[in-house]
């Protein structure tokens, strides 16, 4: 049975965009039925439509963040996808009784290390350098009601070499990103599905 996805996104949609090329290369068997963009002005807007995504716009301007959140409960609600799945959303999601275990994020770093609250994109790897660690990479967890503190369901691991920019580790890292998390989609949908 084909998994119903909605995604939430801050950026450019580029993890949404990976998904996609999984579904229709046949190797997820799932529909994005929802697409949230947390403001008006992301370029993973644009990116999607291209796509054929529509895409539902969180916070229009002059929007409170209150408002904002109302509208994606709402939209969540009446859409009952199988997963939601944050990709590159940076707001902190309110987890409703009807959404526990079935709310993913993926996170470029090993958690438990090097997360919460500004800890993403470019000042995860960063801080990764800085930090001297050899290795570094993603992972793909539960979320729950506080920034990168789910539990763990797959992480995928790559060296940090000396020479690496937080650019190039951050390459590094996606490609990374673009195999768990499908990965991690199938295994949970198996586990819903039982």
């Amino acid at each position: 049975m084909t998994t119903k996805l909605a995604v939430l996104f801050s950026g450019g949609g580029t993890t949404i965009l990976n998904l996609l090329d999984y579904i229709e290369d046949g190797k997820l068997d799932a529909k994005i039925v929802l697409s949230i963009a947390s403001r008006c002005d992301l370029t993973g807007i644009d990116r999607l439509a291209d796509r054929g995504v529509d895409v539902a716009i969180a916070k229009q301007d002059g929007d409170s963040i209150e408002v904002a959140n109302t509208k994606i409960q709402a939209w969540l609600k009446e859409a009952q996808p199988d997963l939601i799945l944050l990709c590159g959303y940076l707001r902190l999601l309110k987890i409703e009784p009807w959404m526990e275990g079935r709310v993913l994020n993926i996170h470029p770093a090993l958690l438990p290390d090097f997360c919460g609250k500004g800890m993403y994109g470019n000042h995860v790897h960063e801080a990764v350098i800085k930090s001297g660690e050899k290795i570094s990479g993603c992972t793909v967890h539960y979320v729950d009601e506080q920034y990168d503190n789910g539990p763990t369901i797959i992480q995928k691991t790559c060296e940090v070499k000396t020479s690496d920019t937080p650019q190039i580790l951050a390459q590094r890292v996606f490609t990374l990103e673009c195999q768990a998390y499908p990965e991690a989609i199938k295994a949970v949908s198996e586990k819903l599905k039982v």
